[in-house]
């Protein structure tokens, strides 16, 4: 258990001036980074895809989300931290994949997170593809109670395999789905078209996913959608870059207009804190070679990131 992820190589060795700790045996944490830049391939040609090299982007921009972590942040009320001394704040490095053992970095994933919840941590996961969020959520049995599933993203991911493979960046929320640990799916930000079939779709609705497209998003508002998802639940969030407006986050393969904006997601963000438990979080499919000069798809991510950290210890998470 003792090299479940290796030390990432940027000029910020972690993100938002955590503590780099890749010793799983002596990992001790309140809040914990983990870099998943590997999903499942659809084929050879994509499995270096540019995805995977998004969570060291990501540590590389930190004094971009986060000047420094004692400066007061309008976001979230206060420091990064909220001037709290004794949150264990660690990023565990990333999780790679063996070459001659497929597959064997879902299982590393999962045995991280398992651990991470065993000591009430709030796991937060760098992608990666979207097929990163499958062992993640595997996970979250260790839990011992459902999680309510909220799932920014332009497209359904229902499929069940591409190519033969199963557990690739279509199929997260089919995967989800089948998990009797997860309960309520919420699919926000839908729109545009992407790799569904009509018969993904009836599965979703078969299943009794709440689907709420971009549209019905902006004529409603958040307010409203977060209305409907239960108060008192644990929710893990699942955040495709494209599920945001490209106007905010334009690096990814398949930008569509009329996403969920900042100030949407921000809210989404702030309101499921506050009405029970975020236990975990993921930001999936950013390719950063194709970010703007000012590299606003990062900064909007690490935004996210920072508000989901400054909120739930405000909100008493990790009160002793």
């Amino acid at each position: 258990m003792k090299h479940l992820t290796v030390p990432p190589k940027s000029r910020h060795q972690t993100l938002l001036y955590s503590t780099l700790h890749t010793d799983v045996d002596t990992l001790e944490a309140d809040i914990a980074v983990v870099g998943m830049p590997f999903g499942a391939a659809y084929g050879p040609n994509a499995f270096g895809n540019d995805q995977s090299r998004t969570p060291q982007a990501l540590r590389e921009l930190t004094d971009r989300f986060v000047r420094a972590p004692d400066h007061y942040d309008f976001d979230i009320d206060g420091p990064l931290l909220q001037n709290r001394d004794d949150i264990r704040f660690v990023d565990c490095g990333d999780v790679m994949p063996n070459l001659a053992v497929p597959g064997e970095h879902y299982k590393k994933a999962e045995a991280l997170v398992r651990k991470l919840l065993g000591m009430g941590a709030l796991p937060i996961v760098l992608g990666g593809d979207h097929g990163i969020t499958t062992p993640i959520l595997r996970a979250y049995e260790a839990l011992g109670k459902p999680i309510t599933l909220i799932h920014v993203d332009a497209h359904l991911d229902w499929r069940d395999e591409v190519n033969g493979v199963t557990e690739g960046l279509s199929s997260p929320i089919r995967r989800a789905s089948e998990m009797d640990h997860v309960g309520r799916i919420f699919q926000i930000g839908l729109r545009a078209q992407g790799s569904a079939r009509t018969e993904d779709l009836l599965a979703a609705r078969r299943y009794g996913s709440e689907l709420v497209t971009a549209y019905e998003l902006h004529e409603v508002g958040m307010k409203a959608v977060l209305d409907r998802i239960p108060d008192g639940g644990n929710y893990y969030i699942t955040i495709d870059a494209d599920g945001l407006d490209p106007s905010i986050m334009p690096a990814v393969d398949g930008p569509a207009p009329g996403g969920v904006s900042f100030i949407q997601a921000r809210q989404l963000i702030h309101g499921l804190v506050n009405k029970g438990r975020v236990v975990g979080m993921d930001i999936v499919e950013i390719q950063p070679s194709k970010d703007s000069a000012s590299k606003v798809t990062l900064v909007t991510a690490g935004r996210l990131i920072v508000n989901l950290i400054g909120a739930s210890i405000k909100a008493g998470y990790f009160d002793k």
